[in-house]
């Protein structure tokens, strides 16, 4: 099995575009031969049935179910309770403190966790269930055993959701998704619903959990950084912006595939392969980002990146996670001023090729 990393900006930028390149397993020969195993470490990221494995039509009709709760004006909505959960989860970070507080586990994981759940009505006991399942798709250490349970077990998991809002339906996404169903021109599926509550859920928290811890550890240990905030020669959108460029919550997205013959980077890819995008190392590409790519700099003057992908399956949720991650910096900065790395704690990076992010983040509230 043959699969090419896309690293440069530019060749992610023509890939992206180009029409021959493809989100469906389908085209995929290995995938359409069944040499794929259901055990293989990265099967959540190949076997879904919701948008970010379709094309076309059907990728727009998915995506416009769910595209109702992430507009700008449902967003800015959100304001006042991302500011409200951020303060309350400080507030308990403090009772701890003063250090060493691990800060993953007091606001990375939970903002967007407890922000995503209630959008999509997941009760506060099923969320620790829901953390370890979304993780272990994220994990490259997991046994193929781990993987393929891990892939049946999310699919029971969020279909018991969904029989439970389809008895008790509420304020929230799961239930207009489920009214979406109801109407009777089949334009979601069992399996359609299930996977898309995945890739949402998914998607709305882990990455943005990465990009606080990430920005977070970048601000300490780039003071000279920090300082520019403080001195308002930058802000706290442009450390976010800085961190996905430098430092993305994504590093690969699987997978892409080649529906027919093309060429990539002046490189001809022959139909039937599969492509692996590499938007980190494309925040980290000299030709876009100029030969100090490597330094993570606010005051950046090109600093566009594609830790959201781009194009038809532009993340959706990019709005609402910028927003998190802007309230938390802002947040915890500002209440705890003398914040910094705890001594002589380790620093442990999970092991993703998939995502980038700490499992741990000790520091002193001081």
């Amino acid at each position: 099995m043959v699969v090419r990393a896309l690293t440069g900006h530019e060749v992610l930028m023509e890939a992206l575009a180009h029409p021959g390149v493809r989100k469906e397993a389908r085209h995929w020969r290995p995938w359409a031969e069944g040499e794929i195993p259901m055990d293989w470490p990265l099967i959540s990221w190949v076997a879904p049935d919701n948008m970010l494995t379709a094309d076309g039509d059907r990728h727009r009709r998915l995506r416009a179910l769910v595209s109702q709760a992430f507009t700008p004006r449902r967003v800015e909505a959100l304001r006042p309770r991302v500011e409200k959960i951020t303060g309350q989860l400080l507030d308990a970070v403090e009772a701890a403190g003063p250090g060493p507080v691990d800060l993953r586990a007091g606001l990375a994981l939970p903002l967007p966790m407890t922000v995503i759940s209630e959008l999509f009505g997941v009760g506060e006991e099923h969320r620790d269930t829901l953390h370890t399942l979304i993780h272990r798709v994220f994990d490259a250490t997991i046994t193929p055993e781990v993987a393929a349970r891990t892939n049946t077990d999310l699919q029971s998991f969020l279909s018991e959701l969904a029989e439970e809002k389809a008895k008790n339906p509420g304020d929230d996404m799961t239930s207009a998704l489920l009214d979406a169903r109801a109407e009777g021109d089949e334009r979601l599926s069992q399996s359609e619903l299930v996977w898309t509550l995945i890739l949402m859920i998914g998607a709305g928290y882990e990455t943005t959990m990465n990009l606080i811890g990430n920005a977070v550890h970048a601000l300490l240990t780039h003071p000279d950084q920090l300082a520019l905030i403080r001195g308002g020669e930058a802000s706290w959108a442009d450390a976010v912006e800085e961190t996905l460029r430098w430092d993305a919550s994504v590093q690969y997205m699987p997978l892409r595939y080649t529906a027919e013959d093309v060429t990539l980077g002046g490189v001809s890819v022959p139909k039937g392969e599969a492509l692996l995008m590499g938007f980190g190392a494309a925040g980290r590409d000299p030709a876009q980002h100029g030969e100090n790519a490597d330094v993570f700099d606010l005051r950046r003057a090109q600093n566009s990146h594609l830790a959201f992908s781009h194009g038809p399956h532009f993340c959706l949720g990019a709005g609402l996670a910028r927003l998190e991650g802007i309230t938390a910096l802002e947040q915890l900065f500002t209440r705890f001023p003398n914040l910094r790395l705890a001594e002589g704690e380790e620093f442990p990076e999970t092991a993703s090729i998939v995502s980038s992010g700490l499992d741990r983040l000790p520091v002193v509230l001081g």
